[in-house]
């Protein structure tokens, strides 16, 4: 944690319009109140590195993922991350996998990276895999995930990919406790053993229903906390929100390499 400054940094300059230095990744947040265990995009602690989250006041759950109309959500989004811009964050991240809609929008506002979804890890993993494989992406709710959020990542129709829908039939309660509006628990609350068990049971069941599933994309922010458990599983390449939020901040704050010869 107490680490030598960087003996790179012999002089310092403003970054315009920039009012915070040292930032990491600024995360979009829905206006909505539950909590995220630690790997889930809405809990800090889990992080290795600076996160700084803006509300996108006025979009909850509801607004961005079931209603048809989009629209109102788009002016809040861009408020917000121009917003962590200014602040001085080195590249825009969201918290739900849904937020891919908006990708086109983002990217072409702020002048910095814009990662608005786990899912544009999908054209990677279906380069890695062989041409016979498929990307499996699992998804909260699969009717949600309409083919506007998944051109926006650049995901071509009719590639190698499969969806399915952890929460589709009512199997994962404990998601429902913390996210669906009516089903919630008041106050929002899960357990982390049901909601991992529930979680790997479903996923599982995924998996074996593609036999030519050869890597998996899991769309939803609250999916991290149980990866490593599903991967113990299948034994497949993982892509989730954890593997993007890596990525995002190495690529915006490089590391320097120590060893020797």
């Amino acid at each position: 944690m107490y680490q030598n400054r960087d003996s790179g940094i012999e002089k310092i300059f403003a970054r315009k319009e920039h009012s915070c230095y040292g930032m990491g990744l600024g995360i979009l947040i829905l206006d909505d109140v539950y909590p995220g265990f630690p790997g889930d995009v809405r809990n800090a602690s889990a992080y290795p590195f600076p996160i700084q989250y803006e509300i996108v006041e006025g979009v909850d759950i509801y607004k961005l993922v079931v209603e048809e109309d989009k629209s109102p959500c788009l002016e809040p989004i861009l408020k917000a991350a121009r917003k962590l811009e200014k602040m001085g964050c080195r590249a825009i991240a969201a918290e739900c996998g849904y937020f891919a809609y908006f990708q086109r929008e983002v990217s072409n506002d702020v002048n910095i990276p814009v990662f608005m979804s786990s899912l544009l890890q999908v054209p990677l993993a279906q380069r890695i895999i062989k041409e016979d494989q498929v990307v499996g992406i699992l998804a909260a709710h699969k009717k949600y995930l309409q083919e506007q959020h998944l051109d926006a990542v650049g995901i071509k129709p009719d590639s190698n990919y499969v969806i399915g829908g952890a929460m589709d039939d009512f199997e994962c309660p404990e998601f429902d406790h913390l996210w669906t509006e009516s089903l919630r628990t008041d106050l929002p609350q899960a357990d982390y053993q049901r909601a991992e068990e529930d979680f790997i049971k479903v996923a599982i069941a995924f998996y074996k229903k593609y036999p030519n599933m050869g890597a998996m994309t899991l769309e939803c922010t609250g999916f991290p906390p149980f990866a490593r458990a599903l991967q113990r599983k299948i034994d497949i390449p993982i892509f989730s929100w954890g593997t993007l939020l890596d990525y995002a901040y190495s690529i915006v704050v490089h590391r320097d390499y120590y060893g020797h010869v």
